[in-house]
């Protein structure tokens, strides 16, 4: 038998319960893992209060991050053992993921644990930072370099905002932060912002080109915020979009884009193949201070994961929430 949480459609909707299951229920899979940590993102939170059509799959354990070491597998790359780290791959969608105490799961989503990380320090980064690290490494593609100027990054201090900053800032960017609260500057500053934006000066509906103000901008948030920044983005700038906590729309116009070629550069974690992933974790390896994790990240238990997600999605969350699936 496993403790999960598991999400189950209804007539009138669905139920989201802690249970225990047994271990024939797991689903197919090459790999079967004693789950360790997992986490609660923004997806979590919108599969387990229902806010949002996440689950494609009934019954559904959610938990779109895991680390945790393997008990048995016939995939080749992996041995009784190994810690393993999951990120995406529609892991709790349509397939069982990390917020139970075993999971089982397809070798090819898994890579091995980064050796610089605990367990415990790779889901405080999660699916949240390994997303920002794929945003950061998308601008410096791009060629934005730190003396064009200024970074936005919008939707702080949630899990990828938080991330992007401190990596920016380890790569000798300045970043100007946005913020809902003025008890958030302090968290935002020890990451290593130096300026701020109130999010509600880029929440509401703005001119099609405004005043230049960004080198480059990581929005995790979409809708009108989006829209904004990508007004507000400097001739030839770029603009990384990985999010949508505003929204899905897109209600702005293509003026940005042809008149100052400012470019979109779209950030997908789910199916990202292999080798710019393992990229986007050895950035976060080689760059992030590994006391600013303690920082980013909170800890809850198994029980308390539903509340969390609900938190999360009600936007009372501040950096990364990890689950210590074992208590």
């Amino acid at each position: 038998m496993f403790s999960a949480i598991l999400i189950e459609k209804t007539e009138t909707g669905q139920t989201c319960a802690l249970k225990q299951l047994d271990d024939s229920q797991l689903p197919e899979g090459d790999v079967t893992i004693d789950v360790q940590y997992s986490t609660i993102n923004y997806k979590d939170g919108l599969a387990m209060t229902g806010s949002g059509p996440v689950v494609r799959r009934w019954p559904m354990v959610p938990g779109i991050d895991l680390v945790g070491t393997v008990s048995d597998s016939s995939y080749a790359e992996f041995k009784s053992g190994d810690v393993v780290l999951l990120n995406g791959w529609g892991v709790g969608e349509v397939h069982w993921g990390g917020l139970a105490t075993k999971a089982r799961l397809n070798g090819d989503w898994l890579i091995k644990l980064p050796s610089g990380f605990t367990g415990q320090q790779a889901m405080a980064i999660g699916t949240a930072g390994y997303t920002a690290s794929l945003s950061v490494d998308a601008l410096v593609k791009f060629g934005i370099t730190p003396d064009q100027g200024t970074i936005l990054v919008t939707g702080t201090p949630g899990g990828v905002g938080s991330v992007a900053t401190a990596l920016l800032k380890k790569a000798g960017y300045t970043v100007t932060a946005s913020f809902g609260d003025e008890s958030e500057k302090e968290y935002l500053t020890k990451l290593g912002a130096s300026d701020f934006i109130h999010r509600d000066e880029l929440s509401s509906p703005g001119k099609p080109l405004q005043k230049e103000l960004w080198a480059g901008v990581i929005d995790s948030v979409g809708s009108h915020t989006l829209v904004n920044a990508i007004a507000q983005t400097k001739y030839r700038g770029a603009v990384t979009a990985c999010g949508l906590a505003q929204g899905a729309d897109l209600p702005g116009t293509v003026m940005p884009i042809i008149l100052r070629g400012v470019s979109i550069l779209g950030i997908d974690s789910v199916m990202c193949p292999k080798g710019p992933r393992m990229a986007a974790w050895d950035r976060l390896d080689k760059d992030l201070d590994r006391d600013l994790i303690a920082v980013i990240g909170a800890e809850v238990g198994l029980s308390e994961a539903m509340q969390a997600g609900a938190d999360i999605v009600a936007g009372k969350i501040r950096g990364r929430v990890i689950v210590d699936v074992n208590r």
